[in-house]
């Protein structure tokens, strides 16, 4: 898996293709997406029309396990197939349960279908987002698999240094949504913009190279050309530790998305 991928969160259909198409010709080759985002079929315009060797790509999607219902193994199969057809793919890379809906209790019974998908071959590994320490406990103890993956809210106003913990000692990889926050807050951060001018960065360089000399992986997003590829061109320059510890310094605690243990939709 690519430590720097493409998100098209929020991005529409009819301009995702445009987007991740921009993204493969410059060079990301791990694509994230989501049934809920209602844009795998423009993403999946991009990959066919990119003509790229199959196995260079990482294809991400996600389960969005909503209603009032309790989900098993029927609903998450029906739901896996449907995004594989909107892909255009045979298989994506990684699948996630985008979010564990605690209330619900029924995230084991959705991990038993992502065991099987994952044995089918269809997915090459499966995972889950917004997963806190306590749902993550109960996979590893009512299961066999430990997630590959928890895709999480992470920026340094928010750097879930317990959760990454958790994340280091059951071997989980740590990958970031919203890894630039939103809006302009955290890149006009003084320590940010510091960061950028001492290395002739942007400031978004800046905090995605944080994330990379973190370990986290990291999704940023944009449809504007320029910007798709400024946020790939990050491997040229590091952090040192002055810097790592100004971002560090930044952790409010708060939140931009909500909090995985009350958010619930029908």
């Amino acid at each position: 898996m690519p430590q720097l991928g493409f998100g098209v969160w929020q991005v529409p259909d009819d301009e995702a293709a445009a987007a991740v198409g921009t993204a493969l010709e410059a060079g990301y080759r791990s694509i994230d997406t989501a049934a809920v985002y209602e844009n795998e079929t423009g993403t999946g315009k991009a990959i066919a029309d990119a003509g790229l060797p199959r196995e260079e790509l990482f294809v991400t999607t996600k389960l969005w396990n909503s209603g009032n219902e309790s989900w098993g193994r029927d609903n998450v199969l029906r739901e896996f197939d449907a995004s594989l057809s909107r892909l255009g793919l045979d298989y994506v890379d990684l699948y996630l349960i985008h979010w564990p809906r605690p209330m619900r209790g029924d995230y084991p019974a959705i991990w038993k279908a992502f065991e099987e998908i994952a044995d089918s071959g269809r997915a090459k590994a499966v995972g889950v987002s917004n997963f806190q320490p306590a749902h993550l406990e109960r996979l590893r103890s009512e299961s066999g698999l430990v997630p590959a993956v928890n895709q999480i809210e992470l920026h340094p106003f928010f750097s879930q240094a317990e959760l990454r913990a958790v994340h280091a000692e059951y071997g989980i990889a740590t990958e970031a949504w919203s890894p630039l926050g939103q809006g302009k807050e955290l890149l006009a951060a003084p320590a940010v913009t510091a960061a950028a001018a001492k290395h002739g960065r942007t400031p978004a360089q800046v905090v995605l190279r944080w994330h990379l000399q973190l370990g986290n992986v990291a999704i940023p997003k944009s449809v504007t050309p320029s910007r798709i590829r400024e946020n790939l061109d990050v491997f040229g320059f590091e952090l040192d530790e002055a810097d790592l510890a100004a971002l560090g310094a930044l952790d409010s605690g708060k939140r931009i998305g909500p909090d995985p243990d009350g958010f619930d939709w029908n």
